[in-house]
């Protein structure tokens, strides 16, 4: 049996989880200046 059937699934779910890291990496770093802003403009309210 080829290993190549699962490539693309652990690819895909590879790349899902960095990119959800690198949001909430970004959202750690950036977090307060961001609620900031939308709590001036006024759309904080689904937070």
């Amino acid at each position: 049996m080829s290993a190549r059937p699962a490539l693309l699934p652990v690819t895909a779910l590879a790349a899902l989880a960095a990119a959800t890291g690198m949001a909430f990496a970004a959202w750690g770093e950036h977090g307060p200046a961001m609620f900031m802003a939308l709590a001036e403009s006024g759309l904080s309210w689904c937070f």
